[in-house]
């Protein structure tokens, strides 16, 4: 670096390029400004504020999927091996109808739904009058959130809430849930008086178990509710499970004969995805007639389609599909 004096007599600062054949006029003031700068230092504030934004993007971001994690372990479906007149009162359906039906207008699935609902509750009510240990434990005759849970298996049959996994264990869970908390809660002296805080505490924990299992259930959290603020329900203790699970299978039954005359009940009994990976693995079972990647590969190069409309799934020829996914591929044309 060399001082100079510009033309004008004001000092200039002169720096030498790699060649030092060329002189570049830097001002001084540039220069020191540039060379006298003391390092940034972020502010404790802007440190807080960027851990606290890479927190939330983290948290936002969480996700757990169970069927990830378990479907690849059970069996496949039996029910493509079960005879034709009992799968189809267990929602199966080997292939798509053609030509493809009309969808069923809303005054047959009123009327359907109004005799399962009136069918499965009196169902329901018969049994628990019979049954002498009931009586004695005064159970009583129909748990209100069955209600709740008669009109999702009735009339809302497409929706995933009301598919068996949902119903039944959705309920098993609200229901050991609620009994725990009851039984937490009451060991407090003043239980009367946060009865209500437990059923809310109950409700709460019931539906984000169910949520973590794929299990949610709505009547389920009124189960779980009714097991800590109801004293008829409460008094029953673990007893409660009996009647619960007894009145789940009364109305999963009334359900497959009721919504598969015109309708098609369940949709699937544990999950729409693919099962028995894992095992299918393990035997090194391949789909008939077909390598891994063929499917997606022939589609590619040779442009063809998977056409699914409401009631109809069209699969062209050179696509070999297992009948679990012809079926989840129906449910999904179902839900359009």
């Amino acid at each position: 670096i060399h001082s100079a004096k510009s033309k004008k007599g004001s000092p200039r600062e002169e720096t030498h390029t790699h060649d030092q054949s060329q002189l570049v006029d830097v001002p001084a003031e540039t220069f020191l400004a540039t060379t006298n700068t003391t390092p940034h230092y972020k502010h404790p504030d802007e440190i807080t504020t960027a851990a606290m934004s890479r927190i939330i993007r983290y948290w936002s971001h969480l996700h757990f999927d169970l069927d990830a994690y378990l479907n690849s372990f059970l069996p496949s479906s039996i029910l493509p091996r079960a005879p034709s007149f009992l799968a189809h009162f267990l929602g199966y359906r080997n292939h798509p109808p053609h030509p493809p039906p009309k969808p069923l207008g809303n005054i047959p699935m009123i009327f359907w739904a109004f005799i399962g609902i009136l069918t499965s509750l009196t169902f329901i009510g018969g049994v628990v009058l019979s049954i002498p240990s009931f009586q004695s434990k005064g159970v009583p005759t129909i748990i209100g959130s069955f209600g709740a849970a008669a009109v999702l298996d009735f009339y809302a049959i497409e929706s995933p809430l009301a598919q068996p996994r949902n119903a039944i264990l959705g309920q098993l869970i609200s229901s050991v849930t609620g009994i725990l908390v009851c039984k937490l809660f009451g060991l407090a002296e003043n239980f009367e008086g946060i009865r209500w805080v437990g059923g809310a505490f109950a409700c709460a924990t019931a539906t984000a178990l169910m949520a973590l299992t794929g299990t949610v259930h709505p009547p389920a959290g009124a189960t779980a509710l009714m097991a800590v603020v109801d004293e008829d329900v409460a008094r029953l203790g673990w007893f409660l499970l009996g009647p619960v699970m007894l009145g789940c299978g009364l109305m999963l039954v009334t359900a497959l004969l009721v919504n598969n005359v015109q309708r098609r009940f369940p949709y699937y009994w544990w999950s729409p995805g693919e099962m028995g990976g894992y095992w299918e693995k393990k035997k090194g079972e391949k789909r008939p007639g077909m390598h891994p990647g063929a499917d997606s590969e022939s589609a590619r190069t040779t442009g063809l389609e998977v056409v699914i409309r409401r009631g109809e799934v069209i699969i062209p020829e050179g696509i070999t599909l297992r009948p679990e996914e012809v079926l989840w591929l129906e449910t999904v044309g179902q839900r359009l």
